[in-house]
């Protein structure tokens, strides 16, 4: 009985380094192949800022919509696009909102594109919605994504 246990033993050790060592080689694989060909000529830093020109401060900028539609239903959208992480940096830069700013909640905004809402005052207050969704992040914590359209309406509360 022991030497069929030593047996048993024996095979699942053997089993357990193949499977490791296959893991192994598959991980490595993948961290050396990275998509790109190897069989390209290795270039000076010199040569490469010759031949390569430099990326323009425009290609990583982002386009995106904004809409606006004010208390009376009128709607106004602006094409814009921005080189900022972050929405509501964007649209501060851009004269197109503003608010007061809290450490516990980031940019409040109270203001789009120059009209004021207060909902103490008027009842009224400005909707923050993505891509048609109503938003469950605030302005200063919402990513820019390329073609994305940000809304700010008007609401009664």
């Amino acid at each position: 009985m022991r030497k069929e246990n030593s047996k048993k033993l024996s095979f699942l050790a053997i089993m357990l380094c193949i499977i490791l060592t296959a893991v192994s080689v598959v991980c490595l694989a993948g961290c050396k192949n990275d998509g790109s060909k190897t069989d390209k000529p290795v270039a000076t830093a010199a040569a490469t800022a010759e031949a390569e020109p430099t990326a323009a401060p425009e290609a990583d900028k982002v386009s995106f919509k904004l809409v606006v539609v004010g208390k009376d239903g009128t709607e106004k959208t602006f094409d814009l696009e921005s080189s900022k992480k972050m929405l509501g940096e964007a649209l501060v830069d851009e004269n197109l909102v503003s608010g007061t700013t809290s450490a516990e909640y980031g940019l409040m905004v109270d203001t789009v594109d120059g009209v004021k809402l207060d909902y103490n005052t008027d009842g009224y207050y400005w909707a923050f919605y993505i891509n048609g969704e109503y938003a469950m992040t605030g302005v200063d914590s919402t990513p820019i994504t390329e073609g994305a359209v940000y809304k700010f309406a008007a609401a009664a509360g």
